[in-house]
């Protein structure tokens, strides 16, 4: 009975978040609020400042007090002013999101909006919101724009789209809550969770008449050092760094620059692909931190030999999309 409940409950959510009007973005990328896109309803002060009016407005009928009933629709006017402030504030608002940088599944992905006053007029009390994510509210001057950041929990591997934020103003009063949402076509590349560690990446040697080594740590020129992960072998431990108190550091060591190794879907064994994804980004991490040329074989998919900041990526990027569209 439960599943049943919350399957009901999920595709009424459904059905009724699909009758809500959204601001699409225009040719330019950038969505402007229309005037009917925009939903209000009174806060809970609002509905606090509506029943005293109306204690008010029963107490001056009921005495036949003049003054009372001036005052009691003096506050109205007021209120109903304020309601058409901040359905104003919004209208004409104009909105643009675009993605982040890259980050790994379980991160929070970046979004950053961009919200700009137009219509010759400044906006106050703007806020976005999306899922659990509220950043503080924005002011924006007249013809000016504000960037907002937003940081959206991710679960899975590929693009994680941001497909609407919404956008609300309690201004002037706090009285009326207006808001909108925003479509966007923002989208940031999520890769693979690492796994804690993953076993040696091999070499082909038929693959370049350059000498290879099976490993890139415990050769004999010493490349630097770096944190301790777990897997690490004791023997490179720097242990009189440890007793500086600085940690445990290892010592990273390398031979021939000519070193390659690729790293192969087919020498994992791992019975899951995600799994299997998460081993391979683990090998692609720990060999870009050394001088070690690398390659990357996917069923379909062969990233050449090469090393460096945007090779890394290119690979990460291949083990995101892996079994994904392209677009």
């Amino acid at each position: 009975m439960p599943q049943v409940s919350n399957s009901l409950r999920d595709r009424a959510h459904r059905y009724f978040d699909s009758l809500l009007r959204r601001v699409q973005p225009g040719p330019d990328g950038v969505a402007r609020v229309g005037a009917r896109q925009i939903y209000i309803v009174p806060t809970r002060a609002g509905f606090m400042y509506g029943a005293v009016l109306l204690v008010m407005l029963l107490g001056s009928l009921n005495y036949q007090n003049n003054l009372g009933l001036l005052l009691t629709f003096f506050l109205t006017s007021v209120g109903l002013v304020a309601m058409h402030h901040a359905w104003f504030n919004l209208l004409g608002l104009a909105v643009q999101a675009r993605g982040g940088s890259p980050v790994f599944a379980g991160e929070r992905a970046r979004f950053e909006v961009a919200v700009r006053a137009e219509g010759g007029r400044p906006r106050h009390d703007i806020r976005l919101r999306k899922q659990d994510e509220t950043p503080a509210p924005v002011h924006v001057d007249t013809g000016d724009q504000t960037l907002v950041a937003l940081a959206v929990p991710t679960e899975q591997r590929g693009w994680h789209r941001l497909t609407d934020v919404m956008v609300e103003t309690r201004h002037p009063m706090g009285l009326f809550r207006a808001w909108t949402y925003v479509a966007t076509e923002a989208k940031t590349l999520v890769f693979p969770t690492p796994a804690p560690q993953a076993p040696e990446p091999g070499h082909d040697a038929g693959d370049s008449a350059r000498p290879h080594r099976t490993r890139y740590e415990g050769a004999e020129d010493y490349l630097g050092s770096r944190g301790y992960r777990p897997g690490d072998s004791i023997r490179h431990i720097d242990w009189k760094a440890y007793a500086r108190e600085r940690g445990l550091v290892v010592k990273q060591y390398g031979g021939e620059q000519g070193q390659e190794v690729w790293i192969d879907w087919a020498r994992l064994n791992a019975p899951d692909p995600e799994i299997r994804l998460g081993l391979l980004t683990r090998q692609v991490l720990d060999v870009s931190a050394s001088p070690t040329r690398f390659g990357l074989r996917l069923p379909g998919a062969v990233e050449g030999l090469s090393q460096g900041t945007s090779h890394t990526e290119r690979c990460l990027t291949r083990l995101a999309l892996f079994g994904h569209a392209q677009d």
